[in-house]
C-alpha cells in the first residue's frame, strides 16, 4: 500500500498515537515506499508491517528520497504521512530540524521495541546509539541485518567492515539487543561476528507473491532469453554473468534491469559487455518499477543471479512465481526449491561453470524451455503452499510483552 494521507495537513496532533495497551514499535528503514530502488529490503519491511497484528502500533523512520536519488519524494521531506496503519516520518539526515521534529514527537510515548533494518549505514547506527544512550525512550532493540553479515556481503569492502565491527561490537551486544535471523545459517553468522550469546528471534521465510501458471509454448526455438533484474552491485555478481556469456557458443539474448548502485562497478560491466561475441545480444533497460517486475520475468526463459549471498531473495520468489526458472548460486535459501525443479543451482561461482549452465538453456528447444517453466511453477507452488510464516514483530511482542503487561515496559 503506497503512502497516503499527510497527517499534518489532516490535522492529527499525534501521528503515532495508538491505544494505550498497544505494543509500540519504531521501525528504522533507510529506504521505504514510495521508494523501491533498494530492492528486497524495502519489500521485506513493507510486507512485515502489512502483516502485523492489530495490537502493534508501528512508527517508521526513513529517508526522504530513494536509493541513489538527489531529489526527495514530492511533498514528503520532513513530514509525517500515513502508510496503512503506520505513521511514517521522511527524514533528510542532514537537516537537524528534521531530527528535532521527529525526536520531539516520538519521545512523548515510551517505545517497546526499536527495529533497525541494516547494520552498516549511519541511518542504522544513529538510532541504536540514541537508544543505548537513552536519548530515545526504547525498551529493547531488534536488529535485522538483511544479509549484510553474510560472507559474500562482508567480502565487499571487507577491511572497512571488520574495523567497524571491532569498534561497534559493544553496542550490538547485551540484554537489550535482539537479532532477527531468517535462517540457521544467519544465526551462526551473527553469533560468530557479534557474540556467541547473541539473543536471536528466528523466523521462517518472508511470504512471496501468489503463483501463476506458465504461459503457452512460444513459437519457434530462437535464442535463449535470459534476464537479470536486481541492483547493479558487486554482491549481485552481474560481471560474472557477462564474463560467462563471453564463453557461451549458443545464441543468447540477455537483458539487464536495475538501478546502478555502484557507478565504478557498472563501468566495469560495460567494458565486459563491449567485448561479447556477436551471437550474444545484451541490452540494459534501466530501472524497473516493482509493478512491472513479474510481468517482465514472465517473458524470459531464465533469470540469472549468481549472487554472493541473500538472506531471502524476494526477486527470486518473484521470478519463480511467474514460472521463470532461476540460475542461481547456492548462497540463498532457495537451493532446495531450485533443485526440486525451480531452476539450476550454481555451487561454483566461476565464468566457466556459469557458461556451462547457460549453454544448457541455450541448447534447449522451445518445448524443453516450456517444460522447465512448468517445473519451476510446480516447485514454487509447493514452497508457497507450505505457509506457516510468522511475523517477526508479532514474535517479538509475544516474547517481550507478557500478557497483561502495560505499554512501555519490556
Amino acid at each position: 500500500m503506497a503512502c497516503g494521507v499527510d497527517l499534518e495537513s489532516a490535522g492529527s496532533s499525534d501521528p503515532h498515537a495508538r491505544e494505550s495497551n498497544s505494543f509500540r514499535v519504531l521501525v528504522v528503514a533507510e529506504y521505504f515506499e514510495p521508494g523501491y530502488r533498494a530492492g528486497g529490503t524495502v519489500r521485506s519491511v513493507v510486507d512485515m508491517l502489512a502483516g502485523v497484528g492489530p495490537h502493534i502500533a508501528a512508527t517508521v523512520l526513513t529517508r526522504d528520497r530513494d536509493l541513489g536519488e538527489s531529489v526527495p519524494y514530492p511533498g514528503l521531506s520532513g513530514r509525517w504521512a500515513e502508510h496503512g496503519r503506520c505513521a511514517v516520518f521522511y527524514l533528510n539526515p542532514r537537516r537537524l530540524a528534521h531530527w528535532w521534529k521527529f525526536w520531539r514527537k516520538v519521545r512523548e510515548t515510551p517505545i517497546d521495541l526499536l527495529n533497525v533494518n541494516g547494520v552498516w549505514s549511519t541511518f542504522s547506527i544513529i538510532p541504536i546509539l540514541a537508544a543505548r544512550l537513552h536519548v530515545l525512550p526504547v525498551g529493547r532493540i531488534l536488529i535485522t541485518p538483511h544479509g549484510e553479515l553474510e560472507p559474500g556481503a562482508l567480502g565487499i569492502k571487507r577491511r572497512k567492515k571488520r574495523l567497524f565491527l571491532a569498534a561497534w561490537r559493544w553496542m550490538l551486544r547485551g540484554r537489550r539487543v535482539l537479532w532477527n535471523a531468517t535462517t540457521p545459517t544467519e544465526v551462526a553468522e551473527i553469533r560468530s561476528l557479534v557474540s556467541s550469546s547473541a539473543r536471536i528471534a528466528v523466523v521462517t521465510e518472508p511470504t512471496g507473491p501468489e503463483p501463476v501458471e506458465p504461459s503457452v509454448v512460444p513459437d519457434g526455438d530462437g535464442p535463449a532469453r535470459l534476464v537479470f533484474i536486481s541492483r547493479i552491485s558487486a554482491k549481485k555478481n552481474l560481471d560474472l554473468v557477462l564474463s560467462a556469456l563471453a564463453l557461451v557458443r549458443g545464441a543468447v539474448r540477455f537483458d539487464i534491469y536495475g538501478p546502478c548502485e555502484d557507478q565504478t562497478y557498472w563501468r566495469h560491466c560495460e567494458r565486459l559487455m563491449g567485448g561479447l561475441p556477436g551471437h550474444v545480444q545484451v541490452a540494459y533497460g534501466g530501472d524497473l518499477h516493482p509493478e512491472r517486475v513479474r510481468e517482465t520475468f514472465s517473458r524470459y526463459d531464465a533469470f540469472v543471479l549468481p549472487t554472493r549471498g541473500e538472506n531471502f531473495g524476494h526477486v527470486i520468489a518473484e521470478s519463480l512465481s511467474v514460472a521463470c526458472p532461476v540460475i542461481c548460486s547456492d548462497r540463498t535459501p532457495w537451493t532446495d526449491v531450485l533443485r526440486a525443479g525451480g531452476g539450476i543451482v550454481l555451487p561454483e561461482l566461476t565464468p566457466a561453470a556459469l557458461a556451462e549452465r547457460i549453454e544448457q538453456v541455450a541448447a534447449e528447444s522451445s518445448t524443453q524451455r516450456h517444460a522447465a517453466r512448468v517445473a519451476a511453477a510446480k516447485a514454487y507452488r509447493g514452497w508457497y503452499e507450505r505457509g506457516g510464516r510468522a511475523n517477526v514483530l508479532d514474535q517479538a511482542c509475544a516474547t517481550l510483552r507478557p500478557t497483561g503487561q502495560p505499554a512501555g515496559r519490556s
